[in-house]
């Protein structure tokens, strides 16, 4: 059985998640290939080959692939897709984008979001919002998947490299979409993926200057990413790569902080895997103490500073 592994990166760097799935594709079982797809990104590769468990890494570069739209790299996966039994990738924006397209190209049903591989052709996945666990099995003649990597260890580095080998990257797909602009924000904080604490806040910190007055003083002390509920999103309190939920990000660090959180089941979604929840909120029947290790009922408006303060 050999399994393909599309990696994370941004070229320069790789990414944690692309550990933490191949840490799934481990448990699949069988030679794993990462296939590292982009331009400039030899660093990228480099640390791909010094995880463990990699048979190789294919380096594909061009300039068609240096965003990794959907329509080069898909072209690129379907063309060695013959070779694999597997085709997996982390459920981010890369993997959700190019995966789905590459299951359409080989007409085949992907298993998407899997938090747990039961065996070869079989996975476990949330639905209705992380209210119910489906086992899905795959009787494809190729299994397409995308793995929630939250729930999933990174894999250590080797005992040594794995050999990186050129792969060619034809054209074909990049007349069918072109890279535009790239926003992005920049932060010295953890990745909000992969953190191990986070603080969020909701609506109830009331404005944008109010969130980062109160929020931002706690998670520098606690060296924590920061978060945010859809309504704080959606009212403009904070970006929306801050927002954790359904729609937002997954998350699972050991700790996170929830401040003026209602608890709606979007968001429990996205943040209920967390090892340690601690809740914030005026409000002593707010769902969000539910799920709870701790609750701290009062105005987060005093108990955030406080708490910074004893920090």
């Amino acid at each position: 059985m050999a399994i393909l592994l599309l990696a994370d990166h941004d070229n320069a760097t790789l990414s944690e998640t692309t550990a933490r799935a191949l840490t799934a594709a481990s448990r699949i079982g069988g030679e794993i290939d990462i296939l590292v797809a982009g331009k400039g990104a030899g660093a990228a590769a480099q640390a791909a080959a010094g995880l463990t468990g990699v048979r190789r890494v294919l380096l594909a570069e061009a300039d068609a692939l240096e965003h990794r739209l959907a329509e080069p790299t898909a072209a690129l996966i379907v063309a060695i897709a013959s070779s694999y039994d597997t085709i997996i990738a982390p459920a981010t924006s890369t993997g959700k984008n190019v995966l789905p397209r590459v299951a359409a190209l080989l007409d085949v049903m992907q298993v998407s979001d899997a938090i747990e591989v039961v065996s070869s052709d079989t996975f476990k996945r949330p639905i209705y919002a992380g209210n119910a666990i489906e086992v899905v099995q795959s009787r494809e003649a190729v299994r397409v998947v995308t793995v929630r990597t939250s729930s999933f260890d990174a894999a250590a580095a080797g005992a040594s490299a794995a050999p990186v080998e050129a792969l060619p990257a034809g054209a074909e797909g990049a007349e069918l979409s072109r890279f535009v602009e790239n926003l992005l924000s920049h932060s010295e904080r953890p990745e909000l993926g992969s953190a191990k604490i986070i603080v969020s806040g909701g609506r109830a910190l009331g404005s944008q200057e109010r969130f980062n007055q109160i929020i931002n003083p706690l998670a520098d002390k606690l060296g924590a990413a920061v978060g945010a509920s859809r309504a704080a999103v959606d009212a403009g309190y904070a970006p929306n790569d801050f927002q954790v939920g359904q729609t937002g990000k997954i998350v699972a660090p050991d700790l996170y902080v929830a401040c003026g959180i209602s608890g709606a089941i979007q968001h429990l979604a996205g943040m209920k895997d967390s090892k340690i929840i601690v809740a914030i909120n005026n409000d002593g029947e707010a769902p969000i103490f539910q799920v709870a290790d701790y609750g701290l009922v009062g105005d987060l408006f005093e108990i955030l500073p406080e708490l910074e303060r004893q920090l």
